[in-house]
């Protein structure tokens, strides 16, 4: 018992550092907005609309990337619609998150919020300041796979030949082979 008064007078837990880092990478303030969801480029002749119900919110301003398909909006967990990136402790996990970080970096994203969320995150249709959305985006360079769980298919047609291959955890998730724990 002595030992753990002592231990408690001169030993402090280390302080965790806040997350996102308070740097300054945000250069504007986001806006939460009230506006009608916006057309969203995925090719030069199509738009894709979610299976869900329109966004009525939306997130607007600079990102902090978490990984290939989660970013930080004003302190907001943002899961981007549709798609399944490979967690950082996988293959092609840190070259998803760099990819989206290329794509973003002095960029602003505008997060049409869906009404789901996913692990404490919300659920959004994400799309650069030139109409460029950020989930067909990381399909089409191979990094994500289209959940046509969530989408409906809509960033199928998008996915490179080898890529369900290549993010074969991503996929095996998708079909409900993985062991428990992963």
């Amino acid at each position: 018992m002595l030992i753990k008064f002592l231990r408690s007078l001169f030993w402090a837990p280390p302080k965790r550092p806040s997350f996102p880092p308070k740097a300054n990478y945000l250069s504007d303030k986001p806006k939460l907005q009230v506006v009608e969801k916006p057309p969203i480029r995925h090719s030069s002749k199509e738009t894709i609309k979610p299976a869900n119900t329109p966004a009525k919110k939306q997130l607007v301003g600079k990102c902090y990337v978490i990984d290939g398909d989660t970013i930080v909006i004003d302190k907001t967990h943002i899961r981007l619609f549709g798609i399944d990136a490979p967690e950082m402790d996988q293959p092609y996990g840190k070259k998803a998150k760099w990819a989206m970080v290329s794509l973003t970096k002095g960029r602003t994203v505008t997060a049409n919020l869906l009404p789901e969320s996913s692990y404490d995150r919300v659920v959004a249709l994400c799309v650069l300041d030139d109409g460029t959305d950020l989930s067909a985006e990381m399909v089409k360079q191979g990094l994500a796979l289209d959940w046509s769980k969530f989408s409906g298919g809509a960033y199928g047609e998008f996915e490179t030949q080898d890529a369900r291959k290549k993010l074969w955890r991503v996929a095996a998730k998708h079909r409900g082979k993985l062991p428990p724990g992963d």
